[in-house]
């Protein structure tokens, strides 16, 4: 279990605390250790998934806490850049579709799983995790021209993330969409299914039927020879 995808995997969830204490510590430096730590960690959600493959060290453990640690990061970086204004209020749409996404693929990832129905991750799903990824880590970055207003190239940074921002929203959004959309024809199929089965009598009614049906050929040829050997015994007597 304590391989090293899953050491990867543990290590996005123990830096979460230290990145988000940005909300609460707004020096150059702190903002700086927390966009490095978070580009570190984006870059391990990738490593995690190649050395597992290569290294043949695919696990369950693994692939549970996976989404979990990817979710959590992003949420938190989310959560830094509202509470920071570290972008336009306008932005904070795409922020709202992105953790709304999360929790809506989590739900169909948990109904899914209880009937035993796989949701894989399609290609454009990954491009909206590396775009999405590259948003925050930019965004993350241009909070250090608070400390260097003079500095137009972390400014720069932090409007091209934004940009970045608004395209992964949008990527987001059809992704989210065409997993909800998956999980909604599942449903439509398994309605349909339920009511083309043939309805079954409930067993009252068939035993009540089984009550009023005719006996069978062996219980009606027993019963004649039951009357055979009573007629039989009652001639023996008369002699």
């Amino acid at each position: 279990m304590y391989n090293l995808p899953n050491l990867l995997t543990i290590s996005r969830i123990i830096v979460i605390p230290v990145i988000f204490l940005a909300i609460y510590i707004h020096t150059a430096w702190w903002s700086l250790l927390t966009a490095v730590l978070f580009i570190v960690a984006a870059v391990t959600d990738y490593l995690d998934g190649y050395l597992a493959r290569s290294r043949n060290e695919t696990s369950a453990f693994g692939r549970l806490l996976d989404p979990i640690a990817d979710k959590l990061l992003v949420v938190s970086a989310l959560l830094i850049i509202v509470a920071n204004h570290l972008v336009d209020e306008i932005s904070y749409i795409p922020v709202c579709i992105i953790m709304c996404r999360e929790i809506l693929v989590s739900g169909l990832r948990e109904f899914l799983a209880e009937v035993k129905v796989g949701m894989p991750v399609t290609r454009l799903a990954k491009w909206k995790t590396a775009v999405q990824m590259t948003a925050l880590s930019m965004i993350l970055v241009s909070a250090v021209s608070s400390a260097y207003p003079e500095n137009m190239f972390v400014s720069v940074v932090g409007v091209v993330g934004e940009i970045l921002l608004w395209i992964a929203g949008a990527l987001t959004f059809m992704t989210g969409y065409d997993y909800f959309q998956r999980g909604l024809d599942y449903v439509r199929n398994l309605e349909a299914q339920k009511k083309s089965a043939p309805v079954q009598a409930p067993k009252a009614a068939v035993a009540e039927d089984n009550k009023k049906a005719p006996k069978s050929k062996k219980s009606a040829t027993k019963k004649k020879n039951t009357r055979k050997t009573v007629r039989a015994k009652k001639a023996a007597k008369a002699e």
